[in-house]
């Protein structure tokens, strides 16, 4: 697999070289969600999912860019009525990693953030902390996470993780992790916000997928079954994304209370 991953990198190099310092947001927007299809058109207020989405991510004033890319004529009319930046992308894709990494490949940029497109309450303050990590040259790959409690953390569709003393992911599972022997665990939720520096996203995706990674049904696993360290920041923010009918039904009372109060 070393090998393999040395001749990934050099078939990069030379391609579209990095812009040293720049920061970009792609939004990865499949319109046919398997569990919620058409869910980013989904109105929310007086706004899409998607442009509420798209444009969180450009106020934050983090970025050179903000690009959605999408397969949809449908999402990519509404970010261009919406004067957004968005380019289509050509091919089916398993992940919005391997989506944006169709992009990527074609953009001088140094740090690309994955901004999930159903994530229409996205702050700058996880963002910006998220950007910071890569004030360490040595960070390929950053993401966030939340204090959660033990209730939360017994709960398969939260994704905890459990990092090192320098902040490094150890691992990620749907299961429990720590056991909590002593009484005294700490527990954090992956929050799904991911950084890469150009060419790591681009190895990342261009690797198969890992006996880990299947067994979890987590493409986070196929970077450290490889080696690949994921520099953690700890955030507070409360992500609400939106999977399911219900989780818009939430967002649309979060969205409802906030502008009254």
């Amino acid at each position: 697999m070393k090998k393999e991953i040395e001749k990934s990198a050099e078939s990069h190099a030379g391609e579209n070289p990095t812009n040293p310092g720049s920061v970009i947001a792609m939004i990865p927007a499949r319109y046919a969600a398997t569990r919620f299809p058409g869910k980013l058109m989904q109105m929310l207020g007086d706004k899409t999912v998607i442009r509420h989405t798209y444009e969180a991510a450009l106020s934050s004033g983090l970025f050179d860019d903000v690009i959605v890319v999408t397969d949809s004529d449908i999402i990519q009319t509404e970010i261009t009525a919406a004067g957004g930046h968005v380019i289509m992308s050509k091919n089916e894709h398993e992940s919005g990693s391997d989506r944006i990494a169709e992009v990527a490949d074609t953009i001088n940029a140094d740090i690309i953030v994955n901004v999930q497109g159903d994530e229409p309450f996205i702050a700058k303050e996880p963002l910006e902390k998220l950007i910071e990590l890569f004030n360490d040259e040595s960070v390929q790959v950053g993401s966030l996470m939340r204090k959660i409690t033990e209730e939360e953390a017994a709960d398969s569709n939260c994704v905890k993780v459990v990092t090192g003393k320098n902040g490094d992911a150890l691992y990620f599972s749907r299961s429990t992790i720590p056991f909590n022997r002593n009484g005294d665990a700490d527990y954090y939720l992956h929050v799904g916000v991911y950084a890469y520096r150009k060419e790591m996203l681009l190895d990342f995706t261009s690797w198969p997928a890992t006996q880990l990674e299947q067994t979890e049904k987590l493409e986070q696993l196929r970077l450290l079954e490889n080696g690949i360290k994921i520099r953690m920041a700890e955030t507070d923010y409360q992500n609400i994304a939106i999977d399911t009918p219900e989780n818009l039904a939430d967002a649309i009372k979060w969205l409802s209370f906030n502008k009254k109060s």
